[in-house]
């Protein structure tokens, strides 16, 4: 099929099919004990219209990248944590990382399905939408997740959850090649920076040799309810990291105050061949 059936496919699966059955609803007729009165005929109720979905920005050094900074609202935020608190992942102080393979818990099901949704719905920041008008026009385009990514199914089937302490962070990395193209990072209490560089670069490292050179880093602000999704070369050609050492979490000249943060990350296991 072409890109507009795939669209409407994609489409499909996120939200059902319209549906044209009406249940009875208190506050009727019946229920107020008046006459029941003829109505005209009138045309079936349409499937309720999705909110406005969050806005999305491209980070611009790094191809692939994609930041949706109100991906969730606070109560989504405080749902979710309850979600993973629950799971009692976290109750022994020595705990801070949990992995599933799989069959996901329902609450990461359902995270899942509102990242697709995001994907397929979400807006646009203003000014990358305005240099890309054209673009727009072919509705078989989906700048954020590859088409192919989007559409299979199930989306993730892999699930990390880290819980960083005051201080601590994480090492710069390419994940694994066992994990397929797309990653969905979700971010939850502290805020924090991201920083990405090269897979190629090489770090300072202290010594004086002559062809060590200085990394690029490229900073991104992960607010509380944040998702950022890495596919092509964020995904594979970049490395990713969190410094929370004191004066690596800077932003716009002040340094973030530290506190416990979350991050939920969704991947795809590669299939064998």
């Amino acid at each position: 099929m072409d890109g507009g059936d795939d669209a409407a496919a994609l489409l499909k699966r996120a939200f059902g099919e319209s549906s044209d059955e009406e249940g009875g609803q208190l506050g009727g007729p019946e229920a107020r004990g008046g006459r029941e009165r003829e109505e005209p005929p009138s045309r079936p109720s349409p499937r309720p219209t999705p909110r406005r979905g969050p806005t999305w920005a491209p980070v611009g050094e790094i191809d692939g990248l994609w930041l949706c900074g109100g991906f969730l609202s606070q109560e989504q935020q405080h749902s979710l944590l309850s979600a993973v608190e629950e799971e009692g992942w976290f109750m022994e102080a020595s705990h801070n990382q949990a992995m599933r393979f799989g069959s996901l818990p329902a609450w990461a099901t359902e995270l899942s399905n509102s990242i697709r949704e995001a994907v397929l719905l979400g807006d646009f920041d203003p000014e990358f939408e305005s240099s890309n008008a054209d673009a727009y026009e072919d509705s078989s385009l989906f700048p954020i997740l590859p088409l192919e990514l989007l559409g299979r199914e199930p989306l993730f089937d892999q699930l990390i959850v880290n819980l960083y302490r005051p201080g601590e962070g994480i090492c710069a990395h390419v994940d694994l090649m066992r994990f397929g193209d797309g990653i969905a990072i979700v971010s939850l209490e502290s805020p924090c920076i991201m920083h990405f560089t090269r897979a190629g670069d090489t770090c300072d490292t202290g010594s004086e040799g002559e062809n060590e050179q200085p990394m690029s880093k490229v900073p991104v602000y992960l607010a509380p309810g944040s998702l950022v999704i890495m596919s092509g070369e964020a995904r594979y050609l970049w490395k990713h990291e969190i410094n929370r050492k004191p004066g690596f979490q800077v932003w716009q000249g002040q340094e973030l105050d530290q506190r416990r943060r979350i991050s939920i990350t969704l991947r795809k296991l590669s299939i064998a061949e």
